[in-house]
Order: structure tokens, then C-alpha cells, then sequence
């Protein structure tokens, strides 16, 4: 009796539990797409901050944080509208896969063989080619069981997709969590061995979306080298110090400190580049906004991290901010943890291959908070 009255009050602490959980979690319907349902999830953690998600795209579309004087601002871009979202920026807050960033001339070979992509930059593959991981309405579910809300986003990418080789399962686990964390948690098996490389893509503005540039955003990174590329932002195969350049944010910088500058016989116009993070760091990045009081900290288990300030405004003029108009030239900034770009053409950088009977695991966190 005493063995059963102990399973019975562990099982109503785990459902109370569990309950407790699922309650910081609301879903709505936004519409259909493509036959498929579009959903926003909405997590509140116990200091009442929000992170808002979708399915198109497993992305986020909204953070709201407080500053320095806890007045609480959304600090990315994004749409809590299905019209706004199938029309805005494809990539904005987006698990971006197969492949993110750029693969040169939209190909690669592996084992010997040549796989021919999707070329939607021209003549680059970008973020997984024209209908990539971005575009798709994945599968959702609420994470039972987290002491955290959490959401999971699963997507079968077949065989072929894009041009990349291999049935890929992928799922995106999102955690809130009480110390203003977005864990992003990644998982993927291949039935043919091919390659991946996945990260989110949300902008951010921690004087709040709409509310101005990022120039005064002060960012350090623990990265002493980068990968130097051409004018189409293909990486050159070198591995470079950022020594007196303009990518040195080894000690705190404003953004915009060197923009505008005369570099390598030209002006300087801003960034859209891949870091090689030092490995013994344990946060490989952080911006903090001296008018907010908002420090935003990037951790993560990947070799590379790609800074975006906007090279002469936003790369897709369509991004949405939270007042559903397009977002203002260099008002949102991106750091993309990620392998390298053009992986699979690049001996020398680190592998992207993933085997059958491997298991891809890799957690990235944005972590939030104010001094």
C-alpha cells in the first residue's frame, strides 16, 4: 500500500509538474499554407518575459526583455501575422538549413560525387536553396516533462531536396527559460551520407525593433581570425588573423566603429562575414546597448559565428518589424552561430559531413539580460 500511495503521489507531483509547464505555453492558429496548419507559440517565463515562435519556419518572431529600467521591448524582428511572414524576410528568425550560408556556384562533390544545388544566389546556393528548411510548415509539438516551456519543431527533409543527398531528420527544440535563455537545441540522423550545417537567423535591436541603429551597440567576440572572402561572399580558403582590420572585436567595439572607412583600397560598408570563434570561450559573442542597458550573449558548440550589420541596408528589404512595417536600414544586426560557409568546397575547414547511423547534436544560446 505505502509502494502504492508513493507511485500515485509521484505521479500527480509529475502531472502537476508537467502542468505547471505546459501553461506557460499557449498556441494559436494563424491559417493554412500549403494545405499545412501555421501555428504561433507563446512562452512566458516566471519573470512574465515572452519568446514567441511559428512553424513556418521554426522561427522566432518576437523577444520581449526589459531594460535597465524594466520597461519590457520586443528586440527582433518578426510577425505574429501569417501574411506578414509569407511576405517578409524569408530568412528572418528562421532554423535555416540544409545548408546555412553560402555554397559556391552551387555545387559540391562527395564521395566522388557531384550534387548539383538549387542556385538562388546567384550562382551560389544560399541558406539551403530556394524553398530551404525556411519555408516550411514543420511539425510542433509542446515539450512535456521541461521544468521550462519549451516547443519542438520536426521536419523530414527527403532525399534530393534542394539537390542535397540523404533523408534528413531534423527537429529545433526551443527552451525559455527563467534567466531570459533561448536554448536552441538541434538534432538530425541522415539515412545517405551529405552535409549539413544549421543555425537561426533572427535580427536583433536591443534599443528595441523600430527604435533606431545598431552602430552604438557595443559587441565583443572571442574570435582572433575570420574567413576572408570575395565580393560574392564566398570564403577565399584562408584563415586570417583579425588583427588591425576592421573585424577586430576582440576587445569591446561600437558596430559601426570602422563602417565607413577606407579598407583594402575601398570603403568600408559594413558586415556580413564568418568569424572562427576561439575554442576554449564559453560566450563566443556579446552586444550590449549603453542606452537600454540590454547585454544579449551568444553561446555556442560551433566553430564559426556570422556577424551581419547590414552592408548598405538589410539584405532582404521586406524584413518585418514588430510594427509590421519593413525594417529601417542597419536597425538589426545578426549573429549566426554555424560551420563555415562553402564547407563542402573547402578542405581545409572543418567537416560538415554527417553519416548514417551519426547523430548531429548542437545547442546554441541567446542569453538575455541588463547592467
Amino acid at each position: 500500500m505505502k509502494k502504492l500511495l508513493v507511485c500515485t503521489a509521484v505521479l500527480l507531483l509529475c502531472s502537476i509538474a508537467f502542468l505547471q509547464a505546459s501553461q506557460k505555453v499557449n498556441k494559436e492558429v494563424l491559417g493554412e499554407h500549403n494545405g499545412n496548419e501555421v501555428c504561433l507559440y507563446t512562452l512566458l517565463n516566471k519573470a512574465g518575459n515572452v519568446l514567441k515562435l511559428t512553424n513556418y519556419g521554426a522561427r522566432i518572431v518576437r523577444i520581449e526583455v526589459p531594460d535597465k529600467n524594466g520597461n519590457k521591448d520586443n528586440v527582433t524582428t518578426g510577425s505574429e501575422k501569417l501574411e506578414s511572414l509569407l511576405r517578409g524576410d524569408a530568412f528572418g528568425g528562421a532554423s535555416i538549413g540544409r545548408f546555412a550560408n553560402r555554397i559556391s556556384n552551387a555545387k559540391f562533390t562527395l564521395d566522388g560525387v557531384e550534387y548539383k544545388l538549387t542556385p538562388n544566389n546567384s550562382p551560389n546556393t544560399l541558406h539551403g536553396g530556394r524553398n530551404g528548411w525556411f519555408s516550411k510548415e514543420w511539425s510542433s509539438e509542446v515539450v512535456t516533462g521541461s521544468k521550462q516551456p519549451a516547443v519542438r519543431f520536426s521536419y523530414v527533409s527527403p532525399d534530393m531536396e534542394e539537390g542535397f543527398p540523404g533523408t534528413v531528420n531534423i527537429s529545433v527544440t526551443y527552451t525559455w527559460t527563467d534567466k531570459n535563455e533561448i536554448i536552441i537545441d538541434y538534432a538530425a540522423s541522415t539515412d545517405k551520407k551529405t552535409v549539413i550545417n544549421v543555425t537561426n537567423h533572427a535580427y536583433f535591436n536591443l534599443h528595441g525593433v523600430g527604435k533606431g541603429y545598431i552602430f552604438d551597440h557595443i559587441l565583443t567576440m572571442n574570435a582572433s581570425k575570420y574567413t576572408p572572402s570575395t565580393p560574392a561572399r564566398i570564403p577565399t580558403g584562408e584563415i586570417r588573423p583579425v588583427k588591425d582590420t576592421p573585424f577586430d572585436f576582440t576587445t569591446p567595439h561600437p558596430i559601426g566603429y570602422k563602417i565607413g572607412e577606407t579598407f583594402n583600397n575601398g570603403v568600408f560598408q559594413g558586415y556580413d562575414d564568418n568569424y572562427v570563434l576561439n575554442s576554449k570561450a564559453k560566450v563566443c559573442a556579446t552586444v550590449y546597448d549603453p542606452q537600454s542597458g540590454r547585454v544579449m550573449e551568444v553561446i555556442t558548440d560551433q566553430p564559426g559565428l556570422q556577424f551581419y550589420s547590414g552592408m548598405g541596408g538589410m539584405q532582404w528589404k521586406k524584413a518585418i518589424d514588430n510594427g509590421e512595417k519593413p525594417t529601417s536600414t542597419r536597425s538589426a544586426f545578426a549573429l549566426e552561430t554555424q560551420h563555415f560557409p562553402d564547407s563542402p568546397n573547402q578542405p581545409g575547414f572543418p567537416t560538415t559531413v554527417l553519416n548514417p547511423g551519426e547523430k548531429f547534436k548542437s545547442r546554441t544560446i541567446y542569453r538575455f539580460s541588463v547592467k
